[in-house]
Formats: C-alpha cells, structure tokens, sequence
C-alpha cells in the first residue's frame, strides 16, 4: 500500500510541475500539443482547442508537450515565436508551482500539527550552551548568521556545520545576547552536540498556518541547497544521493510505521513528505544544468541580455549532453538505492 501511496504522491508533484508549464503557456497564447497525466500507452485522450489532454497507462507524473523544438512551424502560437519573457515565464513556471504546491501542503501541516518555534525546553549541564548561560525558555533567533524560525533550523545546523564553532542569537526575557558555541562530542550518539533540546509543537491559528507555512518550505529548500552544498565539497558522496526507488522505499516505510498510529498521523507524514519532495524538485529544476528547466533559463537569459539567440543546434546538442550524463547518474543513483534495499 505505502509503495501505491509513493507513487501517487510523486506522480502529482509532477504533474503539479507541468501544469505550471501549461498554465503560463496558455496564458502566453502558446501552443500545447499535448497536456498529459501518466506515461506510457494513452488509456483516454480527447482534443480541445487543438490540445490533447491525455491520461496515460503508467500514474508517473506527466509532461506538457509545447514544441519548444520545433523551429520551422509559422504559427503565431510556436513557443520559439514568443517574446524572450514570456519563454522565460513559461519554463520558470513548473518549478514556481512546486514550491506554491509545498506552500499550500505546509499551511494545512502547520494548521493541524502546530509548529516548532526556537525556543528551549532544556539544556543540559556539561555542554557549551549552559556554559554560555543559556536557559530554558530562551529563544534562538540567529545561528552563524542564518535566521532561525523554527527550532529543526537549529538541529539541522549542527548536523551540517557538525564540531565547527558557532555563533548564536538568543532573546533572554526579552533582550538579545550573543553567545560563542563549541560543540562536544556525544559519545553515546556519536556525533557533536551544543546541548540544547526544543519543546514541540506550537498551535496554529490561521496567520501563523500561513506564516509558520512559509517557514516551513524555506527550511526544505535551504535543507535542499545545504546538501547541494555537501556533495560539491565532497563531504556527502554520490553513494547517499537517493533517486526515485529510495524515495518509494521512505515513503513505504513511513506508511508501515505510521499507519498503527491512525489516519491523521498517516496524512501528517504524507504532507510532510510532499512538501519536502515538491521544494527539492522546485529547487534542483531550478540549477543551471543543461536538460533541465534552469539549464534553459539560463539560454534565455542570455538571449534577453543579448538580445538574440544562440543557435538552436548549439543549444540542442547542449542539452542532449546533459540529458546523457543525467542519465548516467539516475542510473548510479537507482543502483545505490537498490542496493541500499536489498544488500
């Protein structure tokens, strides 16, 4: 059941994605061949004011066919025909819907769930932060010159900055101090601590849903560039990148052991998992790599700056490349994920 619920959920985030494509296409009087749900063989098509909506054998995702190849067509619908900007809105739009999508998933997490402020519950003797004279009931607002809004901000700091000193803003009784953190070694979890523990969940009214919501997707996509950050400085290797077959493996595993705990936990999880997913596509879409929509933002930007086109054959075998070695490495990747599984 949990590998159906995977696949159903990324299936909508992408198809979430290229309804962002379709809608700004439209709206740019683009033409759409095809807007499709699924892959693979058609099950149902039906043509509507020369587009075909489509729904495909296979519930993966989907695509949004605009001719952005096609450079012979006249028509004043041709995607390569419009203006620069309305090209750049339109490839700019599939990863801006995924993250209006983990937005919309974080405001009803944060409605039913509440949210983590930064504040402390506890501190524990023997560590930097009660040496600095922290206490309970004070409030992180800056660690190593990044804004904390929510305390997994906090945590997720020292598990990417892990032994490195830090410096910390907190508000005592309402006055900010400054504080110089060392982290020590726990040796029965095995990793760097600074010795302090937040205090759950908060509930939400309908300003911190959206507010707190907010929070939410900008600590999945810093999370997001943070790892980004830890494979190209090498301190996270390719052999812990997942892929598609991890992700269904995570989401299976949080269904076997969140459904004993009943529904609402089962929806909390999922929207959790959603919302992560749908900021990570938002942002890896978004990196200047050939094949992907940043990759072509990038071609665009540089026609709006020289206000003309590179050759469509150099930007073809451009993306061709990159498509290629995306290949390669979704190939890694899927390997590492199996045997991660099965080994």
């Amino acid at each position: 059941m949990g590998i159906i619920f995977a696949i159903l959920i990324f299936s909508f985030i992408v198809f979430f994605h290229e309804l962002g494509h379709f809608t700004l296409a439209k709206l740019n009087g683009i033409d759409v061949q095809e807007f499709a749900i699924g892959m693979g063989p058609t099950l149902f098509s039906k043509e509507y004011k020369g587009t075909v909506y489509a729904v495909h054998l296979l519930p993966i995702g989907g695509f949004c066919a605009m001719g952005e190849d096609d450079e012979e067509t006249e028509s004043p619908g041709n995607f390569n025909k419009k203006s620069v900007w309305a090209r750049i809105s339109v490839i700019a739009a599939g990863p801006i819907f995924n993250f209006i999508m983990a937005f919309v998933l974080a405001v009803i997490l944060t409605a039913m769930v509440g949210y983590d402020k930064p504040v402390i519950s506890s501190v524990e003797e023997g560590y930097s932060a009660a040496e600095a004279g922290i206490q309970e009931g004070d409030t992180i607002v800056r660690m190593g010159g990044k804004k904390i809004n929510i305390f997994r901000e906090i945590t997720y700091y020292n598990q990417f900055h892990q032994g490195e000193t830090v410096k910390v803003t907190y508000l005592h009784d309402g006055e900010k101090h400054t504080a110089t953190l060392v982290p020590k070694m726990d040796d029965e979890l095995g990793y760097y601590r600074i010795g302090i523990s937040g205090g759950g969940n908060t509930k939400a009214n309908a300003w911190t849903s959206v507010q707190y919501g907010a929070y939410e997707v900008k600590f999945w996509v810093c999370t997001t560039f943070e790892s980004l950050k830890q494979l190209v400085t090498g301190n996270v290797g390719v052999k812990q990148l997942s892929g598609p077959v991890g992700i269904v493996n995570m989401v299976d595993t949080t269904y076997n052991e969140s459904k004993s705990y009943g529904v609402f936990i089962v929806i909390a999880q999922f929207l959790n998992i959603g919302i992560l997913l749908s900021a990570n596509l938002g942002v890896m879409n978004l990196l200047p790599l050939p094949a992907l929509d940043g990759g072509r933002l990038v071609f665009l930007l540089i026609e709006a700056i020289r206000r003309k086109r590179i050759p469509p054959e150099k930007e073809g075998y451009v993306h061709l490349a990159g498509m290629a070695l995306l290949m390669i490495l979704m190939v890694v990747v899927m390997y590492n994920d199996i045997a991660r599984i099965f080994f």
